[in-house]
């Protein structure tokens, strides 16, 4: 067996082979590096959205501190 570092240009891939009594499973994933970038905005985006939300929804209702002075 070769240790063969592939081109930063050539799509990186990902084999799984899993056996658990009579179920098996097979899964085999390409990606390119321009994919491994989308997918690391989504993920980081989508984390961020979820802290947005948790950060809303958990938190005391805010007012404006200007409005708040006028008596809005």
């Amino acid at each position: 067996m070769t240790d063969k570092t592939p081109a930063p240009t050539e799509p990186q891939q990902a084999r799984l082979d899993l056996q658990a009594g009579p179920v098996s499973v097979k899964m085999e994933v390409r990606v390119t590096p321009g994919g491994l970038l989308a997918i690391g905005g989504l993920v980081s985006g989508i984390l961020l959205s979820t802290a947005v939300l948790v950060w809303s929804a958990t938190a005391v209702p805010r007012r404006h501190p200007v409005a708040w002075r006028l008596g809005r």
